[in-house]
């Protein structure tokens, strides 16, 4: 489902800019690269499930419809936190769409006029993707001693979790 990538290429900034924030110079620029593929992969997440909410047509089409705007919703908060960490770390937080494309570790969500099992089965793929990534980010963050950051992915992580577990519940056994 994921591509998995190292390159954190996509962070545009090479030096973070000065700050009274007690946290290196290597550590900021460190933190901040572990973080940009979990900003794209959650924006990314994002537009996936705007694009179910959309699209998702059948007889369960209201919960779905609903399911798939909070789902939106969160991964919208989730990629705010990110942003504003990277931010605070004296980093570009790069969202535009190109560089997210670029970034992010998930496969293109399928088109076509998919049906109900086949929108809940793209999304739960994405949510388990971005929630092991987010994962291993939490252990990256605090190895390189920023709990901060680490509490950020716990909290998304949390959050995952649960709504794959709710859109997992939808799927049949």
């Amino acid at each position: 489902m994921a591509k998995k990538s190292n390159d954190r290429s996509h962070a545009r900034s090479a030096a973070p800019f000065p700050t009274r924030l007690d946290l290196s110079p290597s550590v900021r620029t460190a933190v901040a690269g572990e973080l940009a593929p979990r900003l794209a992969e959650t924006l990314d997440l994002y537009h996936a499930a705007k694009h179910a909410h959309w699209n998702v047509r059948g007889p369960n089409f209201r919960s779905l419809h609903e399911l798939f705007d909070a789902i939106a919703g969160d991964a919208d908060e989730w990629a705010d936190l990110l942003a504003e960490r990277m931010r605070q770390l004296g980093v570009e937080a790069v969202g535009d769409l190109r560089a997210v494309a670029a970034a992010s570790s998930l496969s293109a969500y399928p088109t076509g006029l998919l049906s109900e099992a086949e929108h809940l089965a793209a999304i739960a793929d994405r949510l388990a993707a971005v929630g092991s990534a987010i994962r291993d980010s939490i252990d990256e963050c605090d190895d390189h001693g920023d709990a901060d950051a680490a509490d950020i992915c716990t909290e998304i992580s949390r959050a995952i979790d649960k709504w794959l577990w709710m859109v997992e519940s939808h799927l049949p056994a």
